[in-house]
């Protein structure tokens, strides 16, 4: 007979750049109980302070990176983990353990010599009670991102980060050494403008995206970027200008508005030199 669970398993994935974290966990929920480290008459609560613990419940979580990551200063090879966690009062420690195999935490079964990385977080605690064990993402850029545990009011962070230049930078390489086409250059030309990278390059590369492209008004938007980041106020306008004359014959309303919003802030700025 198939029962339902108490702590139903979840899957969360999370895009971050080019790179992506995907974990698998069971949620168990507090039901009145007490969670964390002792109770005042000197009972543990259901994760006593010391013990290893498999964030969350049945299996052990098992968090997955398509990519290598960056986690405490400390370099972790792409792969699937156990993520345990030593809670005590004052700080966590947060394990990643190469051997995936073990049931729940493993309890006699887990060997720290197994573990790929092991560091030191502090908890937090909130107003808000989060009544079912809950992992989440937030502050996500094209860089990092941050890994939320919340059961309780206890809450723990950790930073995950990517080199995701790095990664980006060797699939700009590839497609430059192959025959890139107009939309190969814009699209490195954009990338390098949101990422505040290589100005001079990236105007190159969107003028070689218009000469084979021809004009459009996301290309001339992204060179009036570009030409403002390099302080080259004129012709940043006079880009933005014929942005907003092509993106008006495509009905293009919003790309009209940006465009007349940088030309008032480029006036600006060369009205108050």
């Amino acid at each position: 007979m198939n029962h339902p669970k108490a702590s139903p398993f979840a899957k969360i994935e999370q895009e971050v750049g080019l790179s992506k974290i995907t974990i698998a966990y069971s949620r168990p929920s507090a039901k009145g109980r007490t969670l964390f480290g002792n109770q005042p008459n000197g009972e543990s609560g259901l994760v006593p302070n010391g013990r290893i613990w498999r964030v969350g419940a049945n299996e052990s979580t098992k968090i997955t990176f398509s990519t290598d990551v960056l986690i405490d200063g400390n370099k972790l090879a792409k792969g699937t983990y156990a993520l345990y966690a030593f809670p005590e009062e004052e700080e966590w420690q947060i394990v990643f353990h190469n051997n995936t195999t073990h049931w729940g935490d493993g309890r006699a079964n887990y060997n720290a010599e197994e573990d790929a990385l092991r560091f030191t977080v502090t908890p937090t605690h909130n107003n808000d009670f989060q009544e079912t064990f809950l992992i989440s993402f937030d502050n996500i850029d094209h860089n990092q991102a941050s890994i939320y545990l919340n059961w309780g009011t206890t809450q723990v962070v950790i930073l995950i980060m990517f080199d995701t230049k790095s990664i980006m930078q060797e699939q700009i390489d590839e497609l430059l050494s192959k025959e890139p086409t107009a939309q190969t250059y814009y699209e490195i030309a954009r990338y390098y403008q949101e990422q505040d990278l290589h100005p001079k390059k990236a105007l190159d590369y969107v003028d070689q995206a218009i000469e084979l492209g021809g004009d459009t008004y996301y290309f001339h938007r992204v060179r009036s970027l570009i030409l403002g980041d390099l302080k080259e106020y004129e012709a940043a306008i006079n880009a933005s200008n014929i942005s907003i004359n092509l993106a008006e014959k495509e009905g293009k309303d919003e790309f009209v508005r940006l465009n007349k919003n940088d030309i008032m802030k480029w006036k600006s700025i060369q009205t108050n030199k």
